[in-house]
């Protein structure tokens, strides 16, 4: 399968199924010297598997990541670092009803029209059940930036069902079931989510992943733009049918002279453009935010029709999230530490010998870490 493969300079590389023997991952480019076991990724590995939140799918897995090369001593070595997550908990049974099927909203349709079959157990290829590699392969990203940038990124839910946070609290997110930034609307979240549940229906979500401490200058112009970046890393995920970089939509109703980033020696007075200008970063705070469809898959029968093209209706069982962004938080974070490492290699390789006193004023960025 092309296209499972994500980066320039610190490449990852995918396989696995839902319901296959295990997850696995080739993380390539990353540089030696770093401190790396799985402590370190499981931090990130541990919110988002199933079982994490009591708000999320039933499904129990340990997803215990296992290094198996590029590592030595607790440091990596430069050479390709091999990742294994052996899948535990899978009720392949709970399928066997739209083995010939499509449901509506899934990948099923789309697979079996490209390649002439798929693989129905949980989704195959096509479930977040992939996005634990990400995750596990975002977290050595995470480690790079931090050692050798100290750089941090940190996301939270920040509208779940129609109820938006008023704030961005990521310490405030890990310390609830919803990931919500916000804990002032905790009991909202709580009389909202018990309706769904007793409705078998399911919801969206909005996500926001921000990154402190991104120097000014990481990025390329054109085609390799760093917002363009992210924005396709985003959309890569599971569900997301939207992103926004800075005040995003917001943009289109503000006039320029409210919207341009204004500059002072002291620093920007603004950061409606995400920290991102031309393409390139401006040393602010980097923005994301990312909308999520509701689930698709629930226990309200749907029209859909089977590979022969009569129709059915189909009742989706297994287990599944009510609402798949409340553990989608780890795996935002993990798509733009990501993009950000590769930015910074890039930049490294080609930009590392200019003379500083060309650059120009460097104009005071965003710092400090939310952990």
């Amino acid at each position: 399968m092309a296209g499972s493969s994500f980066g320039r300079n610190f490449t990852v590389t995918t396989c696995g199924e839902s319901h296959g023997a295990a997850l696995l991952a080739i993380v390539d480019g990353c540089p030696p010297q770093i401190p790396l076991d799985e402590a370190v990724l499981m931090e990130d590995l541990a919110r988002r598997r199933p079982g994490s939140t009591a708000k999320g799918t039933p499904r129990r897995e340990d997803d215990a990541v296992r290094i198996v090369s590029g590592v030595f001593n607790g440091m990596t070595t430069g050479t390709p670092i091999g990742l294994i997550i052996e899948n535990a908990g899978q009720r392949s049974q709970d399928y066997d009803s739209i083995v010939d099927s499509y449901r509506p909203g899934h990948a099923d349709y789309t697979y079996r029209r490209k390649y002439g079959v798929r693989d129905h157990r949980g989704g195959g290829r096509a479930s977040a059940r992939e996005t634990a590699m990400r995750v596990a392969a975002g977290g050595i990203a995470k480690q790079v930036l931090r050692t050798l940038c100290q750089v941090s990124v940190a996301g939270a839910v920040m509208a779940l069902g129609g109820i938006e946070a008023g704030c961005f609290d990521p310490r405030a997110a890990r310390n609830n079931p919803y990931n919500f930034a916000d804990p002032s609307r905790l009991g909202e979240l709580d009389a909202f989510f018990s309706g769904l549940l007793e409705a078998h229906d399911s919801c969206g979500a909005v996500v926001e992943v921000r990154a402190r401490g991104v120097p000014s200058g990481w990025g390329d112009p054109i085609f390799s733009r760093l917002d363009a970046v992210i924005a396709g890393a985003m959309m890569s995920i599971n569900a997301v049918k939207g992103v926004e970089v800075g005040d995003g939509f917001a943009l289109a109703a503000q006039r320029g002279s409210s919207a341009r980033d204004e500059i002072t020696p002291q620093g920007f007075l603004s950061n409606h453009a995400g920290g991102i200008l031309g393409g390139i970063s401006t040393g602010q705070e980097i923005r994301v935010r990312l909308a999520l469809k509701p689930t698709s898959s629930i226990l309200i029968p749907g029209r859909s029709v089977n590979f022969r093209g009569e129709p059915v209706e189909l009742v989706t069982r297994g287990r599944h999230d009510p609402c798949v962004g409340i553990r989608a938080v780890p795996v935002a974070e993990a798509m733009l530490a990501l993009c950000l490492v590769d930015a910074f290699l890039q930049d490294r390789a080609q930009c590392s010998g200019i003379d500083e006193g060309t650059r120009g004023f460097a104009v005071p960025g965003d710092g400090g870490d939310w952990a």
